[in-house]
C-alpha cells in the first residue's frame, strides 16, 4: 500500500488519481480504518453536530509538511556567512587599493 501522503500524481498543474489510488482509498473505505491524515470514520451525530458539513478537512487533519527550521543553527549559519562577505570586501577593497596605487 503506498503511503497516504503519495495519494495523488502531480502533473504539472494537474493531480491525476489513479487505479492504484482508487484501490487504496477502496480498501481504507472497506475496512473503516482509521489512517492519520487520511481517512476517518466519523458517526452521523457528529456530522449532524457540524450542520452536515461534509468536507474531509473538518474530520481528517491534515499533515504538516511544512520544513522544520534550526533557527540557532541558521543564524550561526548567517554569522559565519557574514564574516565571510566581510572578508571578501576588506580583500577587494585591498586588491582595489593597490591597484589604484600602482596607477598614480
Amino acid at each position: 500500500m503506498t503511503s497516504p501522503g503519495s495519494l495523488l500524481q502531480s502533473d504539472r498543474n494537474n493531480n491525476i488519481l489513479t487505479e492504484a489510488h482508487i484501490e487504496q482509498i477502496m480498501q481504507v473505505f472497506d475496512s473503516k480504518e482509521k489512517v492519520e491524515h487520511f481517512a476517518h470514520s466519523v458517526d452521523n451525530d457528529k456530522i449532524a453536530e457540524n450542520d452536515y458539513n461534509l468536507s474531509v478537512s473538518s474530520y481528517v487533519e491534515t499533515k504538516d509538511n511544512r520544513e522544520v527550521i534550526d533557527i540557532a543553527k541558521l543564524n550561526a549559519e548567517l554569522k559565519t556567512t557574514v564574516a565571510k562577505i566581510d572578508q571578501l570586501r576588506a580583500d577587494i577593497e585591498t586588491i582595489v587599493e593597490e591597484i589604484e596605487g600602482g596607477n598614480q
